[in-house]
């Protein structure tokens, strides 16, 4: 086991050095320019993922398809996975973290498009749609885009076990483990929520999307409404959050408000590690639910797939950096050095509020990284489908709930080193149709952006590709 923990550690190093980083911020930085800087239709993404368009083609409603996205994308890695990159990186990476989701949005608007593009209708009648089909039917080169393809659907389906599901419930039975007045054997907690998700996801996209419509809006609001809380107690500590935050991720080893920073690599590297996996742009994940939506044009459903990285890393993660630095200033107790990893120094954060902080952290644990499984759940099936075929669905859910029910016993730090290799192999294939793709997705949205004052979103024409 040292020898394999050892292995997956080098390989994390490795493949989240440079090349990666390079690749995931020039794909971020590349597709805004090449969208124009579509970020500045954030409000108009907002505003259409309220609406309906339940004439159109599709599974779930665009505030349905966007919710699922958003219960696979505020996890752990939103709460849990912002402390590790404070404690790993210095508070420098929050701010690496925050910009990887702000040029990020631009990525997941451009997958989300494609994947809409691209999608195929079932003989049953389902919608399909996501990097594979975007790369097999998009892409020029077939056998080039089907290799990828069959790459990306097969890391799809492995991180559904890891970043979609072994992290949350690992997560989910460490927080029941230390805040139950009862002792409550890992396993046990595995099988009560396997149980429960057994019951949702075997209704399909239809039952997972209808629990997520009403779990998400709720668990974001409790969990923000609950940070505004902490960081109100820490208001003289604020402001000097905040300049620690841009401070320390551009000067090597600077001192600022007693926090000492991690260095300009790590914080790049862990800033921009946790930030794909706080908010998957880049990943290609969010996009298998988008292509479910009833729209009749990708553009739209991009614009409403779009804000879910805004909401995850702009809003969530910047929020729980503050709390974490400024609790950090506030009580030197809660610093890297006096913790043995960022999820202690995420429970000790939030204890400054004696009753109501380890509440709110616990609560929004369990929801946060519960809802991650759901969605996750959706998107591994769609991956063993294209795969496999139909057939593959069933032997698929009874292995993810097996997942669910073992995944609390492994070693949280293991699991971690796992779900980020998966993240960057999913990735590559993605971004790699996105790059290719980047003229169409350019001629799609420069049409709609065109038409968009002239007309009803729904009356606008496709782009023939």
């Amino acid at each position: 086991m040292e020898v394999f923990v050892a292995l997956m550690n080098k390989i994390d190093s490795w493949i989240w050095g440079l090349p990666m980083l390079v690749l995931l911020c020039g794909t971020h930085i590349f597709m805004t320019f090449r969208t124009g800087f579509i970020q500045r239709k954030t409000l108009t993404g907002i505003r259409l993922s309220v609406t309906k368009d339940p004439d159109s083609p599709g599974d779930v409603s665009q505030f349905q398809a966007l919710t699922t996205a958003l219960a696979s994308t505020i996890g752990t890695g939103n709460i849990i996975g912002v402390g590790t990159a404070i404690y790993l990186g210095g508070p420098g990476a929050v701010l690496w973290c925050w910009l990887t989701g702000v040029f990020g949005i631009a990525t997941k608007y451009a997958e989300s498009l494609i994947a809409v593009k691209y999608r195929v209708q079932t003989a049953d009648g389902r919608m399909m749609g996501g990097a594979m089909y975007a790369l097999e039917r998009g892409l020029k080169w077939k056998k080039f885009g089907k290799v990828m393809a069959v790459l990306f659907a097969l890391f799809a389906m492995l991180a559904s076990f890891g970043i979609g599901c072994g992290t949350q419930i690992n997560a989910i039975a460490e927080v029941l483990e230390t805040n139950l007045p009862i002792s409550l054997p890992r396993i046990a907690i595995g099988i009560i929520f396997g149980i429960i998700t057994a019951i949702i996801i075997i209704g399909g996209i239809e039952s997972i999307a209808v629990v997520c419509e009403k779990l998400v809006p709720l668990m974001a609001l409790f969990y923000v409404v609950g940070c505004i809380v902490i960081l109100c107690a820490n208001y003289d500590f604020l402001l000097p959050a905040l300049k620690a935050i841009f401070v320390l991720a551009f000067k090597p080893g600077a001192v600022t408000g007693g926090l000492v920073g991690g260095g300009i690599r790590l914080a790049l590297q862990y800033g921009v590690a946790r930030g794909l996996f706080s908010n998957e742009s880049g990943m290609g994940s969010a996009p298998l639910v988008a292509s479910a939506a009833q729209t009749r044009n990708p553009v739209r459903q991009a614009l409403v797939s779009a804000t879910g990285t805004f909401w995850t890393t702009v809003v969530v993660c910047l929020m729980t950096g503050l709390v974490l630095i400024s609790s950090m200033m506030k009580n030197p107790a809660v610093s890297v050095e006096n913790m043995a990893n960022g999820g202690q120094m995420t429970t000790a954060a939030f204890a400054q509020i004696p009753y109501i902080g380890p509440l709110i952290l616990m609560i929004s644990i369990i929801t946060f990284a519960y809802s991650t499984i759901l969605g996750w759940s959706y998107y591994g099936e769609r991956a063993a489908e294209y795969l496999l075929g139909k057939k593959a669905i069933l032997p698929y859910k009874v292995l993810f709930i097996a997942v669910v029910v073992c995944a609390p016993v492994l070693a949280l730090d293991l699991v971690w080193t796992i779900a980020d290799v998966l993240n960057a192999f999913m990735a590559i294939p993605n971004l790699i149709a996105v790059l290719l793709l980047s003229g169409v997705i350019a001629a799609e949205t420069k049409h709609y952006l065109k038409h968009l004052d002239e007309k009803d979103e729904s009356e606008i024409p496709v782009v023939d590709r």
